[in-house]
């Protein structure tokens, strides 16, 4: 296992290892993403995939109906014009079989499909090269999705400082320890089968016209796959890729950690019913679930003695579940279990980091964060009311709150930080630092940690399918502590004065986030009282 973390120089490593793995794939690429753009990244991938077809590599794409929602999807249907060149697929000695590579895409949860929920997604960004040949298969997974947004490239090549701060894991297949020990591209390979048989997919096939001439159509993909061709040669060749393309098959072989791993996942929340009043109780029938498995980690260290460690926690929309049943009686509240964790056990602590309003990309969900979960996990209730005014003079902008020795000891509490990113010297205010959006999604301790997709927040919980996998290795741990003191370093802490200042400062730009900060607290109060941030 190793970590592809948030810096730009990882974002590029990120596209070259995608792209090298397709290239070198022997038998099956299986890819799954919940944005997947038609912009130069996304052409370049097909491009690869296309190749591949034409090796004997059987090939698997499901994009999300929504997330990826595209009038024609004719750059996806595309890539099955590519089987017309196929070749014979090879079986695990590397010997041609009798049958040609087929290039297959569906469309996850279609919105045209009457069998879909269109309020369940397929949140997944997942790479599965030769998954089920354990001395070959490769996982990638995280939370970079297929868009130049995520690898720091403009669409004419230059950098992208505005880059996402993204992280993914990079997993290899070692030989099971017997039979009835599945590989990691084993496990990952069966996973995927499920989520692309989900009866609410829809298969997408090339158009073929009416009538014994269809010249145009297919000038329609050639079209594409010329594109894709053209894409990814213009991708290899940039001056950075080219370094970065260079490094990969050392990359891709050497400097692995060895890990115990589990795939964890949410495919529960694609099936389930009365999803906010059973919230929990359906949660707990998934016995892989995200939530679930760490929740039965802190339970199995709890018994083992006192908790020791900081759990560190990096997340673009972190929410703090708190779960009603069909009474409106509360059954869980991840505030008040923490504040557990902390009475039962002195020594340990939390620290999570998150976007801040110049950062952010969602303006609803960073109104969850501002005002319900840092104010649930630092302030009493009393100062959680004064926070939440709507005048700003008696709240965000008062002195006499948050300058007063209460706010001060209650927001450096010594033993759970939030950290936000950007700071006052961003481009965004004037400066000459640019600090992107925060995209990642991991946690850790000493030893114990999870990388994937889910963003923590009541989407992924309750609604989305997310997956990712849980490690243990302390080396992973070290690795990902040095992105977390990186992100750190370029946060400022929840409460504190310099982000009270940034904020003030955002508010005074006259842009959108000028309007959606000073109208935060607005906001939060319409989606709590609609229920609608159950939906964010």
């Amino acid at each position: 296992m190793k970590i592809l973390g948030p810096t730009q120089k990882d974002a590029l490593r990120s596209l070259a290892a995608k792209l090298r793995m397709i290239e070198q794939a022997q038998h099956t690429v299986d890819l799954a993403y919940y944005i997947y753009k038609s912009d130069l990244v996304g052409y370049a991938i097909l491009g690869a995939l296309c190749d591949a077809v034409k090796r004997g590599v059987d090939v698997r794409i499901m994009v999300d109906s929504l997330g990826s929602i595209h009038s024609t999807r004719s750059h996806l249907r595309a890539l099955e014009t590519c089987a017309e060149q196929a070749g014979f697929v090879r079986n695990a000695t590397g010997h041609p079989t009798p049958y040609r590579a087929r290039a297959q895409v569906v469309i996850f949860n279609a919105l045209t499909n009457l069998r879909s929920s269109a309020n369940r997604r397929s949140h997944d960004k997942l790479l599965i090269v030769d998954g089920n040949f354990p001395d070959k298969g490769m996982v990638m997974t995280g939370g970079r999705n297929i868009s130049l947004d995520y690898y720091g490239i403009q669409k004419d090549g230059s950098p992208d400082p505005d880059v996402y701060r993204d992280s993914e894991i990079l997993l290899r297949s070692t030989t099971p320890l017997d039979n009835d020990t599945p590989s990691v591209g084993q496990v990952s390979s069966v996973y995927y089968t499920l989520l692309f048989l989900h009866r609410g997919n829809k298969r997408i096939h090339p158009v073929v016209a009416d009538g014994d001439d269809d010249r145009e159509d297919r000038d329609l993909y050639r079209d594409h796959r010329d594109k894709a061709q053209q894409s990814l040669d213009f991708i290899k060749k940039l001056p950075a890729m080219t370094k970065a393309f260079a490094g990969m098959p050392h990359y891709l072989t050497e400097g692995f950690h060895d890990a115990k791993v589990r795939l964890a996942h949410e495919l529960g929340n694609l099936v389930r019913r009365d999803v906010e009043t059973k919230a929990w109780e359906n949660t707990t029938v998934n016995v892989n679930s995200i939530e679930i498995l760490l929740s039965s980690a802190i339970e199995e260290s709890e018994k083992v003695g006192p908790l020791t460690s900081t759990l560190r926690i990096v997340s673009p929309y972190l929410f703090l579940a708190a779960y009603t049943d069909e009474k409106g009686n509360v059954v869980f509240d991840g505030a008040k279990e923490v504040h557990r964790l902390m009475e039962e056990h002195p020594e340990f602590r939390l620290e999570i980091i998150t976007n801040s309003v110049l950062t952010s990309d969602n303006f609803f969900t960073q109104s969850v964060i501002d005002m319900d979960m840092a104010p649930r996990l630092l302030l009493t209730p009393e100062l959680r009311e004064t926070w939440l005014s709507s005048d700003l003079d008696k709240g965000e902008f008062n002195p006499a709150l948050v300058e007063s020795t209460e706010w001060q000891r209650l927001i450096n509490n010594p033993r759970i930080a939030i950290y936000q990113t950007g700071r006052g010297d961003s481009v965004l205010l004037g400066g000459s630092t640019h600090y992107g959006k925060l995209h990642a999604k991991f946690l850790f301790d000493d030893e114990f940690g999870f990388v994937g997709s889910s963003n923590f927040d009541y989407r992924s919980r309750l609604y989305n399918n997310e997956m990712g996998f849980f490690y243990l290795s302390r080396e992973v741990s070290q690795d990902l502590a040095r992105d977390f003191e990186t992100l750190k370093s370029i946060s400022y802490r929840w409460g504190s004065s310099k982000w009270l200042e940034m904020r003030k400062a955002v508010m005074a730009t006259g842009t959108s986030k000028a309007r959606t900060t000073r109208t935060q607290r607005e906001l939060y109060k319409i989606l709590r009282s609609t229920g609608l941030k159950r939906q964010f």
